[in-house]
């Protein structure tokens, strides 16, 4: 496969991705009442950002879970204010998955299940864990800082405990759904290119 080819490939999963992401962090969620009219969430759109980044690269699968789940946002009036801090968390959630995949692990140079299976989830887990510590902390001081809203910390604890849920549910859902895909990707042809991130 060329590379113009691969660009195709990559755009197109990104897409999908899109799709996907705000699919599942819009339909397959539980809402989770905070206090002061704030929510948050256990859903399965980190495990398709994950997901993504393992199959295409942390770029393309952070841009791809990035989107969907701010679109995700935008459409509910809840998260709506939330959508800016959504981007740019799972953005890099994608990187740091991506990272661990690719550049640590060469996750799509690997041709035994056994060795797959542990990078995507050791890449799963760096970057959930990332979220873990990075989402409910941003999100606090987005809320104090750029909303003014000083009931931001009866939040915290409650987005701390559903982000770390998050964080077990995609793992596993992640992992599962590249192991197997990974065999039918590769079969196709369509498992692009390792080493990038």
């Amino acid at each position: 496969m060329n590379e113009h080819h691969q660009q195709v490939l990559k755009i197109t999963f990104t897409g999908l991705t899109a799709a996907l992401a705000y699919v599942a962090f819009t339909f397959l969620q539980i809402k989770i009442p905070v206090g002061a009219g704030d929510q948050t969430s256990i859903h399965l759109g980190n495990a398709v950002a994950v997901l993504a980044a393992q199959l295409i690269g942390g770029v393309w699968g952070g841009l791809g879970g990035a989107v969907g789940m701010t679109v995700g946002d935008l459409f509910d009036p809840i998260y709506i204010l939330s959508a800016p801090v959504t981007f740019i968390l799972k953005f890099l959630l994608g990187l740091v998955t991506g990272l661990v995949a690719h550049k640590i692990g060469k996750i799509n140079t690997i041709r035994e299940p056994k060795r797959y299976f542990k990078w995507a989830l050791l890449s799963a887990i760096a970057g959930l864990l990332f979220n873990v510590m990075a989402d409910p902390l941003l999100r606090y001081y987005y809320k104090i800082l750029i909303l003014g809203k000083p009931a931001a910390a009866l939040s915290l604890s409650l987005n701390l405990f559903s982000t770390a849920v998050n964080a077990v549910v995609s793992a596993a859902a992640a992992t599962a759904l590249y192991m197997a895909l990974r065999p039918a990707l590769a079969r196709a042809g369509l498992l692009p290119k390792g080493g990038r991130l």
